[in-house]
């Protein structure tokens, strides 16, 4: 009987730590295109957004889902990225070009946009506010229709929007 409760237990532990490693492997994948919430990349002549796209099922998006108040990577996975290719004005306030990280706190009357020195991190876990370079405030509308799937679009005249569930905010850049 001791045997077989050896036998039993070494074959629980194997068990467990096969269906660990296989979780592991396929909790991100290498390839980001296949993860839940893929990249998406704006370009525009003066500067480049590289984010990922989030989903909606069924959630709210702010208020719930991103709390109001707090610090959003601005997307999912990495931080979103803010690459200047040149001197800009973001709502008419200088940002030095530049590489960085753009976060958000959403508001229910207002957003703060952040261009953060840190470009390269995981979400926001390890945000600094001593490393902000940039902080602008705009106002969150609604949107024409929900919007599924987190969306960051900019047109011609350098109107960056943020669009996700039923809310939108924007900036310009000059």
């Amino acid at each position: 009987m001791r045997n077989n409760s050896l036998k039993f237990l070494l074959l629980f532990v194997w068990s467990v730590l096969l269906a660990g490693s296989a979780l592991a492997q396929g909790k991100m994948p290498d390839d980001k295109s296949k993860r839940p919430s893929p990249p998406a990349t704006v370009t525009a002549p003066n500067f480049t957004i590289e984010y990922s796209r989030p989903s909606l099922k069924g959630r709210k998006a702010f208020g719930e889902l991103e709390p109001y108040g707090k610090v959003w990577r601005t997307g999912a996975n990495e931080a979103t990225t803010f690459e200047a290719k040149k001197d800009l004005k973001i709502n008419g306030q200088a940002l030095p070009a530049g590489t960085y990280a753009l976060f958000t706190i959403p508001g229910e009357q207002e957003w703060t946009i952040i261009f953060n020195k840190t470009a390269k991190q995981w979400g926001a876990f390890k945000y600094d506010e001593k490393q902000d370079a940039l902080r602008v405030k705009v106002k969150p509308t609604k949107t024409a229709a929900p919007v599924e799937q987190f969306t960051i679009a900019a047109d011609k005249a350098g109107t960056v929007t943020l669009a996700w569930d039923n809310t939108q905010a924007a900036f310009t850049v000059k």
